[in-house]
């Protein structure tokens, strides 16, 4: 309180100076310059502020006004530490993601050689089985063909002996040797 009744004075003294000029300043009561009702006027209303407590007022409104930014301010914090922990998790899915990726293709590539090696180990027993196959009609079909050519060659040797004894015997013959052969019995 001392120290606003000294800047009042001093306020006031300054005015005084301030307004030294040869026209006559208007007093009130005769007594009191303006700048004296002036510097008193504002001390009244310094007063009553404190009074009706319009700095605790306006301190505890800043007050509130920190507070609120300060909360804010937590939530800020909040955020961006989730937002943080967000960004890691997906930086780590991104490369569990593609980690799994390069595995996938490395099993894919895996699974290609050993279906390629089975087609190639099947392909090579269907072409042995095949070649056998093969192997086993030709020699079937040999064996027809020399049982076909033993056939004929027996008609044709029976058809020849036959044309033979045709031709080098007769009744006459026959009857020799019919004789021949009784008479042995």
């Amino acid at each position: 309180m001392a120290n606003l009744s000294s800047l009042i004075l001093l306020a006031a003294g300054a005015a005084e100076h301030a307004g030294a000029h040869e026209a006559a300043e208007p007093a009130a009561f005769g007594v009191l310059s303006a700048a004296w009702i002036v510097a008193a006027s504002m001390a009244v209303l310094i007063l009553i502020a404190i009074a009706v407590k319009v700095p605790a007022t306006l301190t505890k409104g800043l007050d509130s006004g920190i507070a609120e930014i300060k909360k804010q301010l937590e939530e800020a914090k909040a955020l961006r530490a989730d937002a943080e922990k967000l960004r890691a998790e997906y930086a780590d899915r991104i490369a569990n993601a593609e980690k799994e990726a390069v595995l996938l293709v490395e099993h894919a590539k895996t699974e290609a050689q050993a279906i390629i090696a089975k087609a190639e180990a099947d392909t090579t027993t269907t072409i042995g089985r095949r070649e056998k196959i093969a192997t086993d009609k030709i020699e079937a079909a040999e064996r027809a063909a020399v049982s076909e050519l033993r056939a004929k060659a027996a008609d044709a040797a029976a058809g020849a002996a036959k044309g033979l004894i045709a031709g080098h015997y007769g009744a006459d013959a026959d009857k020799g040797q019919v004789d021949a052969a009784i008479a042995l019995i």
